[in-house]
């Protein structure tokens, strides 16, 4: 409990170990009457403490040299301030370069020590206490590291599991859409025939009218009730918002620059009023090549290219990116863009570019 708390209030520890270093380094030049130069000296080597999270090897260099003036004039050592603050920079800084701060704090304390003492076995028992300092700080590190490694691979499972679900719930509302469109067809074929034969009928055979009638009632409310029951499996997770369209493509840049990838939009030729399918399937064959971009592509820059021409609209998608990654051609999001142009009876293409990168070419005719 105790320990949580520390954790949550790191000032509180700071000012607790401030006031144990000025316990021990102030108490120790006070009690060998040195309160003139000495207590100060031994002051200015705790106070820096304060700083040490922000500044660690600032706060090891400015506490290693009073702690350093005190045992050279003096022959005092107080080695708490020193141990904190290699204690935080073996925490806080890269291995490599905490072990060269400590490296060269070790050698600079050494030289007073062993005039001092003139013992090399006394001088490695007084330093022993760094090592171990360093030490708990780099395995706090390390372990800190590990946690945080282990939090973002879960933060990354849980984000794939979600797109993983939206992927499912997007095939389950197209299989629904294939079936309302099996539905509608085969209740429309029987509703035109029964209706024609009515009408064939009606003059010389009424009853016979009365019953292709009662037929065609018969599957229209057959159809509305198996309208009714697939649209139900939908609603509750249907986005109702308007479907996205090229006049919203500025607003995809926006996200796709904030990922890390350069994007610049080009538009060649007179805009053209586009039919709504077909406005929203060019902007997904722009927003789904963008995310293979993000995904597979390892691109600095890509250029989307808009060409009005008449009778057709092109859409490209390039990157600068590395054309292996991006994809084997037989992926989900390939599949679907192919699907969406063929279905205006377009032409689509995808594959390393000539000069490098890769390209995402689609064409959509349009009607005069």
């Amino acid at each position: 409990m105790l320990i949580d708390w520390l954790h949550r209030h790191p000032r509180v520890v700071d000012w607790l170990l401030l006031l144990l270093a000025l316990a021990t380094t102030v108490g120790a030049a006070a009690h060998h009457d040195r309160r003139g130069l000495g207590v100060p000296i031994a002051t200015a080597a705790c106070l820096p403490l304060l700083a040490r999270r922000r500044h660690p090897l600032a706060t090891l260099a400015a506490t290693a040299a009073p702690t350093l003036a005190i045992l050279a004039v003096w022959s005092s050592y107080t080695p708490f301030p020193v141990g904190v603050a290699l204690f935080t920079v073996a925490e806080r800084c890269e291995r490599r370069r905490s072990l060269e701060a400590g490296a060269a704090t070790l050698l600079a304390l050494a030289a007073p020590l062993v005039a001092r003492s003139g013992s090399w076995p006394h001088v490695f028992g007084e330093l022993v206490g760094f090592a171990v300092a360093w030490l708990i700080g780099d395995s706090v590190r390390s372990r800190r590291q590990y946690t945080t490694a282990l939090e973002e691979r879960a933060e990354r499972l849980e984000q794939e599991r979600a797109t993983e679900a939206a992927r499912a719930v997007a095939e389950e509302q197209a299989r629904i859409g294939r079936e309302l469109h099996d539905v509608i067809a085969h209740t429309l074929s029987v509703i035109v025939v029964q209706a024609a034969a009515a009408r064939d009928v009606l003059p010389a055979r009424p009853a016979r009218a009365a019953e292709a009638l009662a037929n065609v009632e018969a599957s229209a409310r057959g159809a509305l009730l198996e309208l009714r029951r697939l649209l139900a499996a939908v609603r509750d997770d249907a986005s109702f918002a308007p479907q996205p369209g090229l006049d919203r493509l500025d607003e995809l840049v926006r996200q796709v620059r904030a990922a890390g990838v350069d994007v610049a939009v080009t538009v060649e030729g007179r805009r053209a009023p586009l039919p709504p399918a077909l406005d929203l399937s060019a902007y997904r064959v722009v927003q789904e090549a963008l995310t293979n971009t993000l995904k597979h592509a390892r691109a600095t820059r890509a250029d989307v290219a808009l060409r009005y021409a008449p009778g057709e609209l092109r859409v490209e998608v390039r990157d600068d990116g590395t054309a292996t990654a991006n994809g084997d051609g037989r992926g989900r999001g390939l599949i679907g863009m192919r699907e969406r142009v063929g279905t205006f009876g377009g032409s689509f293409t995808a594959g390393p570019a000539p000069d490098g990168g890769y390209l995402v070419a689609a064409r959509f005719p349009l009607a005069e």
